[in-house]
């Protein structure tokens, strides 16, 4: 069964503390074609688009185009801070393999 991507608490608090909100932007999380693997996430503050799929905790917002959320049914959307750096990741069940990097994967 195909869900809609979900956001974890600790990533709606990190976006919290980056003030994406009170800048009137959202996450947007992207999968385009390209990277090692086949195709690639792309993660970036952005303003809401009126067909976007969006996710929120009330305050702040995550986005997926149309295009990208085929690819991101089921996946969890958090954020990691290892002593490999601090970031948002993506656990995707869709995905078949990764690349090393976590922002490449194939289907």
């Amino acid at each position: 069964m195909q869900l809609p991507p979900k956001v974890t608490p600790r990533a709606f608090e990190q976006l919290a503390n980056i003030g994406a909100a009170s800048q009137g932007k959202a996450l947007r999380i992207a999968v385009e074609g390209g990277g090692c693997s086949g195709f690639q996430y792309e993660i970036a503050l952005d303003e809401v688009q009126s067909d976007d799929l969006v996710l929120d905790n009330g305050a702040e917002k995550v986005v997926i185009d149309p295009v990208s959320l085929p690819f991101l049914q089921n996946a969890i959307i958090d954020f990691s801070d290892e002593l490999i750096g601090a970031r948002f990741v993506i656990d995707n069940p869709n995905a078949t393999s990764s690349c090393g990097c976590g922002t490449s994967f194939s289907i």
